[in-house]
């Protein structure tokens, strides 16, 4: 007897220990927020971290992949190196599940439809939004940030289907929803022209950020156009973000466009003010058709990815965008194919261009992240379209980009120190072949292996010796 309140005092105490470990746990699962860096450039943690953004496109993950499927997906692009994935909350206003739930009443955004609890077994209590919530509970899981657009662009601009006002009460209970989660970043518009319906888009963004203004916000536009061009001095719009689409140089003729040059947005939205970072949210999907219609085509591959990639980070992007036609419709046996694929999602989520991306993410993070910038003074032979090529360094690197093999002629001295080390780092498989020392004045001429062909794509880098 007399033991016994020792025992029942040992129970109390470790009960109470793994109360307070388990509200430890459910803290510590939570992802850092993420919000823009000092210099406005680039994306760091709360704890001032670099944040590379490396994005991956799964944008009906909400409506088409099953539990099992949300883990699978979510687990890969972990271990491939993703952190960010881009999906839309509502594809279309009659969007339903895999499970067969609805997202809203009488497709009216203003009217979610929501039931109390959110019991799986329980078909009556579990909804579409309980789906997205156990969707973003396996992304924070695997570390993965949730860029959401709340409405895809056409239920807009098509049929005028979204009033003003029925935005505004979506997009609060998006943020009232949503509100403590820090795996979240919001993507306003979804492929759409942001010129139009500027009141629609002006009045979720500006909710969404008033709502929570720890969660970032950015605009996702139409192809070969730019959230700066509308919205860079909106208060709510955090960063900018582009699509440099899925044309060739020959099939895209609209006047002034920037065409396959991706690269030409991060320039020009580098150097606005108020400064704020950039990126490429979609550039040409492996596996999808030049152009996006003519099943006939070319398809783009590994290599144009990796060009688009390495061309837009090097000109100063906080980071990039990957893409896959499979994986962006997220393809099933029985499904309808869009832009001729033909390929499972399953199987896509492995096509090389997914593995590779994460080269350059480590790339980036192998130097003194926030202090980069662009530098074209480097390039002595800079070259056009497919020759182009791009360079960054800090105060004792340098890192030059070549898509195709092509020579690289650079203006030395642009980093500390009388000698330098260069080397050869492939973006194919991530390896690094030293060239030796050479000096840093005059200029010097550096030549990849292999020949001079589209894919043979290298990237010089110097670094100081003192």
């Amino acid at each position: 007897m007399i033991h016994k309140p020792k025992y029942h005092s040992i129970l109390i105490i470790s009960l109470l220990l793994l109360v307070a470990y388990n509200g430890y746990a459910q803290s510590a699962r939570k992802l850092p927020k993420v919000k823009v860096s000092e210099n406005h450039h680039y994306f760091v943690t709360e704890d001032q971290k670099p944040f590379f953004w490396l994005g991956d496109t799964g944008w009906l993950t909400f409506g088409k992949l099953d539990r099992e499927g949300v883990t699978k997906y979510f687990q890969d692009r972990k271990e491939k190196g993703f952190n960010v994935v881009q999906v839309m909350v509502l594809h279309s206003l009659n969007v339903t599940n895999v499970y067969g739930d609805k997202a809203l009443v009488n497709e009216d955004v203003s009217k979610p439809l929501t039931t109390a609890g959110n019991n799986f077994n329980n078909p009556q209590e579990y909804d579409y939004w309980d789906h997205v919530d156990y969707t973003l509970d396996v992304a924070q899981k695997n570390g993965i940030y949730v860029a959401m657009v709340p409405v895809w662009g056409t239920n807009v601009s098509k049929g005028n289907k979204v009033s003003k006002e029925q935005a505004q009460q979506y997009a609060q209970f998006l943020a009232d929803r949503y509100k403590n989660r820090t795996n979240i970043i919001w993507l306003n518009g979804g492929d759409t022209h942001g010129n139009e319906f500027t009141a629609i888009w002006n009045t979720i963004g500006s909710t969404l950020k008033t709502s929570n203004p720890d969660q970032l916000v950015t605009f996702h536009p139409f192809g070969r156009t730019d959230s700066s061009e509308n919205y860079h001095n909106e208060k709510w719009l955090d960063f900018n973000m582009f699509q440099s689409g899925h044309r060739r140089y020959d099939q895209d003729t609209l006047a002034g466009s920037f065409k396959e040059d991706n690269y030409k947005f991060v320039q020009r939205d580098y150097e606005l003010k108020p400064a704020k970072p950039t990126l490429d949210g979609e550039p040409s999907y492996e596996g999808i058709p030049h152009g996006l219609h003519d099943t006939l085509q070319p398809k783009w591959t590994a290599n144009d990815v990796r060009r688009y990639g390495y061309w837009s980070v090097f000109a100063g992007a906080a980071g990039y965008t990957y893409g896959h036609n499979a994986v962006m419709q997220m393809f099933r046996k029985g499904d309808k194919p869009a832009y001729g694929n033909k390929v499972l999602w399953t199987n896509a989520i492995n096509a090389p261009g997914a593995g590779q991306m994460v080269y350059l993410k480590k790339l980036m993070l192998d130097f003194p992240y926030l202090e980069r910038v662009p530098d074209q003074t480097l390039i002595a032979n800079q070259g056009e379209k497919y020759d182009y090529l791009i360079a960054t360094r800090g105060g004792k690197y340098a890192l030059i980009y070549t898509y195709n093999g092509r020579e690289i002629l650079l203006n030395m001295g642009k980093i500390a120190g009388d000698k330098v080390t260069a080397s050869w780092y492939n973006p194919r498989n991530g390896k690094e072949t030293k060239i030796g020392s050479v000096e840093n004045k005059g200029t010097k001429e550096f030549q990849p292996s292999g020949n001079k062909v589209d894919g043979n794509d290298w990237v010089l880098i110097l670094k100081s010796n003192k």
